[in-house]
């Protein structure tokens, strides 16, 4: 009896329903493992966090003091941690340098003066290349701060200040990959600068002075420095006729209008809203019976970042701009700003 080739040949899987099953396979994978990578260098800075003692207010102490530059060294992995704690010591008011540890020994220990303090980073703490700086570092009595996993190793014992992170896990199985540990070194470097740049009272207007380019630098920008002015300001008087306010808010473009007293105080605005809600008596009307009074204003040192926040909270798109010192002597308009102009600059 013959058989049909339904029968004799076995059917398939359906390879498109394959690919589906590893691909969804690859996905839980994939996130799975990151997910459990990030729970365990968690878990190493909740451990950091409740390590912080003594030692570290005596590196925060030494940092605080240092009449010099702070030199940043280390190798490999720590070298690259090394490069992001002096990137953000530098911008946050302590003025720092990375050394690098195999090219001190070849010339560059003379990169460290005696007005230093040093911050040497080696997870295991015996990385051979630190052993020249830490000699040159104790022959003229440079303090030392030691960053390490080991507790009883060659930088710990050295160190004027030993920072020695706590038992954990790395996230790599093998545990080979440093993970976990310059994570921890990373958060512990981001800890110091705080630390001090809070002791120091670094203020908003020093990040401005240090971080003039990119992004920073924008939101840190001052109103003076963005704000338009003289001939461009939309500007009348209390018995300005609504018909004249209207022709200066034309041919200005902003929407809006300042209102000036006798003494060339701003005391109001007139805005597009201001017009629709007294339309039917705008040909009668001067700006002083159409004006809002007392309006939003920000003074011309206000950053970037709070005026934009000014103007979305008060769900306004023009700003007039006033002096500084309005509370004591009134306001006078010195600029406005309006929301293209932080559009301009790649705010919103």
């Amino acid at each position: 009896m013959q058989t049909s080739a339904s029968q004799q040949m076995p059917v398939s899987a359906d390879p498109v329903s394959a690919d589906n099953d590893a691909l969804d396979t690859l996905e839980e994978t994939a996130r799975s493992r990151g997910q459990e990578v990030l729970a365990i260098e968690m878990e190493g800075l909740r451990v950091l966090q409740e390590s912080l003692g003594e030692s570290f207010i005596a590196a925060v102490k030494l940092l605080l003091g240092c009449k010099g530059r702070v030199i940043v060294s280390g190798l490999g992995k720590s070298g690259h941690v090394a490069h992001k704690i002096v990137a953000t010591l530098s911008s946050t008011g302590s003025p720092a340098i990375f050394v690098h540890a195999t090219e001190a020994a070849h010339g560059d220990l003379g990169m460290i003066s005696r007005d230093d303090v040093v911050v040497l980073i080696s997870n295991s703490g015996e990385t051979s290349d630190l052993v020249p700086i830490m000699q040159h570092l104790q022959r003229l009595r440079i303090p030392m701060i030691g960053i390490t996993s080991g507790s009883d190793s060659t930088l710990a014992r050295n160190a004027t200040v030993a920072l020695v992170l706590p038992k954990a896990q790395e996230a790599c199985r093998h545990a080979i990959a440093p993970t976990t540990s310059t994570t921890m070194t990373l958060a512990l470097g981001d800890a110091l600068a705080m630390a001090v740049m809070d002791l120091r009272g670094f203020t908003r207007d020093d990040f401005a002075m240090l971080h003039p380019g990119g992004s920073i630098g924008l939101r840190l920008m001052k109103m003076s420095e963005i704000m338009h002015k003289g001939e461009r300001l939309p500007l009348v008087k209390l018995d300005t006729p609504m018909e004249d306010v209207i022709v200066e808010m034309t041919s200005k473009t902003f929407g809006i209008a300042g209102v000036q007293d006798e003494s060339g105080m701003l005391v109001g605005v007139v805005t597009d809203g201001d017009l629709r809600r007294n339309f039917a008596n705008i040909g009668t009307a001067k700006a002083k019976d159409v004006m809002t009074e007392n309006p939003t204003v920000i003074p011309s040192s206000t950053l970037a970042e709070d005026a934009l926040r000014v103007l979305h909270r008060s769900k306004v798109t023009a700003l007039f701009v006033v002096n500084d010192d309005h509370g004591k002597v009134g306001m006078r308009a010195e600029g406005l700003v309006n929301v293209h102009d932080f559009l301009r600059l790649g705010l919103s």
